[in-house]
């Protein structure tokens, strides 16, 4: 396992974290045997949000905390909230801190390492963001904060009023989805790679030592999916196939691992209920992809250098 210390922080983070969102639907029998597993591989990073399986997520993985107390000084929880499903997203003061009170319940913790504003609210007053993050690190209950999916300006007007410095910003990457990567290769170029779609959130944030947190690791998109063994990526299907039979690993190791090359230092969370393959994310940390490999993987995704 590779462990990254974590920008402005006293924590040493794995780089690779546990996604909890598809553990609602299993026992706690089985999450305490997940959740076992990963602290076995020496994943210490364990990543949830309030609207995961509505709340059950965080009850599972509480039932199994509360059968192993021991486990918690091993462990770094981050949580996320502000969305409500179908409705709205709420950076309101008292949405806030209810989610946080209500997921430190289900999650049978006093506090946790990190929490993350979900995704951007347009009703954002920042100075409400301010006072409920003030009163939740003054209580102890979240020593940390973060953003997913936000531009660089909307985290430098948060940032305008906190005390606290967002540390982490957690946003989609794939080898498929790498929209954070395309506009920077395509720059000054007339087709649809060129267009900036998140104000270079990317070399913003290794600027300003925010450390970025990639989900959907091996998804394409909402509708196709995983693009692992699907046919409709055959090209990369193909390359991902030569590259892993010659470190002799899985493809989707090769696919953490082609995350993991960047210099960003980008922390992967696996969104994985099975043991089998958080240890092939796992093992993505072994293996350094050469540059032709990274680029070779690049282009199989139907990406055209200019």
């Amino acid at each position: 396992m590779n462990y990254l210390k974590l920008p402005n922080t006293d924590l040493e983070v794995s780089q690779i974290a546990l996604g909890c969102m598809r553990i609602a639907d299993k026992t706690v029998d089985e999450v305490e045997r997940l959740v076992q597993c990963a602290l076995d591989l020496g994943v210490n990073f364990f990543d949830h949000a309030d609207i995961y399986g509505g709340g059950r997520s965080e009850r599972l993985f509480g039932e199994a905390l509360a059968r192993h107390p021991e486990w918690r000084e091993r462990m770094v929880i981050q949580t996320k909230c502000a969305i409500v499903p179908g409705q709205r997203y709420d950076f309101s003061y008292d949405h806030i801190v209810d989610s946080v009170n209500q997921s430190l319940e289900r999650l049978h913790t006093d506090h946790v390492e990190i929490l993350l504003l979900h995704r951007p609210d347009a009703l954002c007053d920042p100075r409400e963001v301010a006072r409920a993050f003030d009163e939740l690190y003054e209580a102890g209950k979240v020593k940390y904060f973060g953003v997913s999916n936000h531009t660089p300006l909307q985290i430098l007007l948060l940032e305008k009023y906190l005390k606290h410095k967002i540390v982490i910003n957690q946003l989609q990457l794939s080898i498929v989805h790498s929209v954070i990567i395309d506009s920077g290769l395509n720059m000054n170029m007339t087709d649809a790679f060129a267009q900036d779609k998140d104000g270079g959130v990317l070399d913003w944030c290794r600027l300003n030592d925010v450390q970025i947190q990639a989900w959907s690791i091996v998804q394409a998109s909402w509708a196709d999916g995983t693009f692992l063994n699907n046919p409709k990526y055959g090209r990369l299907n193909e390359a991902l196939e030569r590259i892993a039979a010659r470190y002799s690993v899985s493809k989707a190791t090769i696919a953490t691992a082609w995350i993991l090359r960047h210099p960003a230092r980008i922390q992967a969370i696996a969104g994985t209920t099975s043991c089998d393959h958080l240890k092939e994310n796992v093992d993505a940390c072994r293996i350094e992809l050469t540059r032709q490999e990274w680029y070779d993987l690049y282009m199989a995704a139907e990406k055209p250098l200019p």
